[in-house]
Parts: C-alpha cells; structure tokens; sequence
C-alpha cells in the first residue's frame, strides 16, 4: 500500500485497519542487555507542528509518514510511540511488523492554548492499547506548582498507570516540573528539578510494577538517575542546535545503570543535515 492509498482506505474501507492490527507481527521486549530504540511521533496531535527551526515542519503528513517509515526501516530501531491516527497509518503501511508500539495516551494540553495544563486523557486509552496490540501506553505529566489543572493530570496518570497494569502493559510516564512563562508552558530542564519530578512519577498509581519513565537529559544526569527508582528511557526533546553534542548526551546517558534505551522523535525525523537515515543509524550506534 502506497501512503497516496490511505484516505482512499479510511473512506470506503476502515475495517481494514482493525484487520491489520490483527494480522500485524508483533515485537518482542529486549533481552537483558539489549537496549531499546522508539522513534516517537505524538507531537502533531498536541498542536505542536514545529521541528529546528521550521514551525510548520510536521504539517505535511505523507512528508512525515514517509520520513516515519524510513526511520522504522533501519537496523536496530524496535518500536514506535504515537497517536492513533499515525499509528493506524504506519500499520496499514506494513512499517511497524516486529516492532514494539507504544500508544500516547493524553494530548489535550494544546500547545500555547490558556488551557495547556488541563492536560486530560483524550487519546489511547487502556481498552484501545489492548484492543490493537499495542505494547503499552505513554502519558505526558507535566508537574505546575501553580496551577490547579495538575492534581486532574495527576490522578489522570494514575488511572492509566492502574489500568495498564491491570493488563500486565508497561506505562511510559514523561514528567517534567513545569511553569508558566510569558502566557506559555517551559519545563525546567535542570537536575533539581528532574529528580523532583521523578519522585512525584514514581509514587503515581496503586502500583509501579509496570511503570517506566521517560527523562530528558540534562547536567549531572548521574546523580539524576541515582534518585530514579524505575526502568528509564532518555527522549530526544527538541531538535538540537549542536547535533554531535546531544549524541554525545545520549550516549552518556545509556552507560548508566537502568537506563534501556532512547525514545526520539523531532531529533531524528527533522535533523538539521536532512538525512534521516544517518541520523538514526547514529543514534542506534549508541545502544
């Protein structure tokens, strides 16, 4: 199927998507030792269409699908994290057999909308995430001392975390401290403030069992990780300015003790240098 193909599928034949999910090969959880590598793409959904330096860069959908497949296609990447709609697409496609697929679960916090914090549930949920196939799910929890939509998200992102792992599904929680500045939302990427964070996520549902988190790296990632009871993941964030130096982060970031592997997105489907490819084969050199 041609990415031309899909509009014409999703009209007069929608039932082909629940019979891909059922037909596609799933992907194993890494051995011990083995590292993961999730190519991510849930920003669209959140109104968030930037990459580098581009604002609009993710607007053109066959564009990204096309850079999604190709970024899928290279030796040593093992899953996917998105949204419903790419995730149907990329199915569809035949580009997520033997891969592990993550679905992202809360996206209403717009990106510069006045309501950014009232991030609620709107997208995967468990029954979905199980329904399809997928491996697990992802949540997005951004922590604002001031604001009062954070105790919803907060026992939004416990609800899920139960319901998963009622499912034996692991959970990717991403949390950041978070503040408003300027009538916009910026998380505080500082050592201090990741290991607070970390702690609020660890305590969150009424178990941890299934419970990974997904951390930027910042400075002093070391002592970071010391405070990180759980399974860790490090994601991509922005598209960097200094390429070789967000690798050499990464790489730093995946000698520490559990640590199991990168979760990116924008880093790797919009590199400054354009190739994609050589931008994930890079990345996957770390692991």
């Amino acid at each position: 199927m041609k990415i031309s193909d899909l509009p014409h599928v999703r009209m007069y034949e929608p039932e082909r998507i629940a019979k891909a999910f059922d037909v596609r090969k799933p992907g194993t959880m890494p051995a011990p030792g083995e590292n993961m590598m999730i190519i991510a793409c849930d920003h669209p959904a959140r109104g968030a269409l930037a990459a580098g330096d581009d604002p609009m860069a993710m607007s053109n959908r066959e564009d990204l699908l096309e850079r999604c497949v190709a970024a899928l296609a290279r030796p040593g990447v093992t899953g996917f994290l998105g949204t419903a709609d790419i995730i149907e697409d990329l199915t569809l496609l035949g580009a997520l057999e033997g891969k592990l697929v993550f679905g992202s679960m809360n996206r209403a916090g717009l990106q510069g909308s006045s309501f950014e914090m009232d991030d609620q549930f709107n997208c995967y949920d468990a029954h979905g995430i199980v329904a399809a196939g997928l491996d697990g799910g992802k949540t997005l929890t951004r922590i604002n001392m001031q604001d009062p939509a954070t105790p919803d998200t907060l026992h939004a992102t416990s609800q899920a975390i139960n319901e998963l792992a009622e499912h034996r599904k692991p959970i990717m929680v991403e949390p950041f401290i978070s503040h408003w500045h300027d009538g916009r939302i910026t998380n505080e990427l500082t050592p201090d403030a990741v290991i607070r964070s970390i702690a609020i996520a660890s305590g969150l549902g009424r178990t941890s069992a299934y419970t990974w988190l997904k951390l930027p790296y910042v400075d002093d990632m070391e002592r970071v990780m010391a405070s990180c009871p759980l399974p860790a993941l490090i994601l991509g964030g922005e598209v960097p300015a200094d390429p070789e130096a967000a690798l050499v982060g990464w790489a730093s970031a995946m000698s520490l003790p559990h640590v199991f592997g990168l979760v990116i997105g924008r880093s790797l489907l919009y590199p400054r240098h354009g190739d994609v490819e050589r931008a994930v084969d890079e990345a996957v050199e770390l692991l």
